[in-house]
């Protein structure tokens, strides 16, 4: 049913190619600007129960005008009437968000952490909380012991890398070689972005998935980005054992992280439409307890990891139960170590190192930064 209802418009350039059609309902009259479509949409998406609906309508607008946001519009486009052309591209871009289709898969694309990353269903769509996960690592990487790989910057495996959206945007962050010979303080320099101090030596990643279309979606976005040289992109189902076998030419890694499946089978069915009816549930399911996936990141990640840890993005539940886990695995050589909470202040994000001095320590308070907010 999703192929039959992607192919009807087709994909051009990262935006649903628009057809000429006969009237359709909700269609808005001719001469309308893009203020008052934006409102006319509102309106539609408000009684059809659409979640973020004026958020939904004024993305679809701006992007058929040519922007990312209808505030970054020039004030004359948004107050001109519209062609009859951009007209009929807004109607036939929100009759999929009638569907409950999500604007990140609506639009083609979306921005994270400052990159701007193609988006196709089924692969799962990063969330925003994804984001503070990515500047835990960095933080490790850039402020924490010596984090480097053997030419000079940090080794990383992502486990299901989905759209590329960690790897790429831990890639931007930690930038390519620009001296020879290993690590030392000296190289060292500050983000002009952020002031954190950032590795010089060459980072790379190892990015795998088990889906087809994460795996082909992670290589358009690095090639987009212009880093496929610093990523490998792996087909892998971390729950075969032997697969391992096949990344430790690429190791021993710096770290692991991973944002996997962990959602509650018994919650699978609470979700909204946007996620059900797109999204491949295997990137979601993380069994009945949601843990599936990150027991066996857990029990298979010491055989590549060297010592600085393992960053999992997690179901606020699973703080307790993965400390419970491990203990009850006194053969594996981990333990939790830190427990960081999201901009809704839940516990969210686990680092986990190999066993040492450290026990597991109190839940951080750290609240993070507040993000947009993300239609669908």
């Amino acid at each position: 049913m999703l192929r039959a209802l992607l192919s009807g418009l087709g994909w051009r350039k990262g935006i649903w190619g628009c057809a000429f059609s006969s009237w359709q309902p909700h269609q808005p009259p001719a001469g309308l600007s893009a203020t008052e479509v934006v409102s006319h949409w509102t309106v539609v998406f408000e009684e059809k129960g659409i979640p973020e609906a004026r958020e939904s309508s004024e993305y679809i607008v701006a992007h058929v005008l040519g922007a990312k946001t209808f505030q970054s519009l020039r004030p004359a486009l948004r107050t001109q009437p519209l062609t009859p052309w951009q007209l009929q591209c807004i109607q036939e871009l929100s009759s999929y968000r009638l569907q409950r289709m999500p604007v990140q898969y609506i639009l083609g694309e979306w921005d994270f952490q400052g990159l701007n990353l193609k988006m196709a269903p089924p692969v799962f769509i990063p969330r925003p909380e994804t984001e503070e996960l990515v500047e835990w690592v960095l933080e490790e990487v850039t402020q924490g012991p010596r984090v480097v790989g053997a030419e000079g910057g940090p080794l990383i495996l992502e486990v299901g890398c989905g759209s590329g959206a960690i790897s790429l945007s831990l890639l931007s962050r930690l930038p390519q070689r620009v001296g020879g010979g290993p690590w030392s303080p000296s190289l060292v320099s500050e983000h002009p972005a952020s002031h954190v101090p950032l590795f010089l030596g060459q980072s790379r990643v190892t990015a795998v998935d088990k889906g087809e279309a994460a795996i082909c979606l992670t290589h358009e976005n690095a090639q987009r980005l212009r880093l496929q040289d610093r990523i490998q992109i792996v087909p892998f189902d971390v729950t075969l054992v032997e697969s391992w076998a096949h990344l430790l030419p690429w190791g021993p890694v710096d770290l692991v992280v991973s944002n996997p499946p962990y959602v509650f089978h018994r919650d699978m069915e609470n979700l909204a439409p946007e996620i059900l009816r797109y999204e491949d549930p295997v990137a979601l399911d993380g069994g009945e307890e949601g843990m599936d996936i990150i027991t066996h990141i857990l029990a298979l990640a010491p055989q590549l990891l060297k010592d600085s840890g393992i960053f999992l993005e997690v179901d606020p539940r699973h703080p307790e139960l993965v400390g419970s886990w491990l203990q009850s695995q006194p053969d594996l050589p981990l333990n939790l170590v830190a427990v960081r909470r999201d901009f809704r202040g839940r516990p969210r994000f686990l680092h986990i190192r190999r066993s040492g001095p450290q026990r597991v320590s109190p839940v951080d308070a750290w609240p993070g930064r507040q993000p947009a907010r993300v239609p669908g």
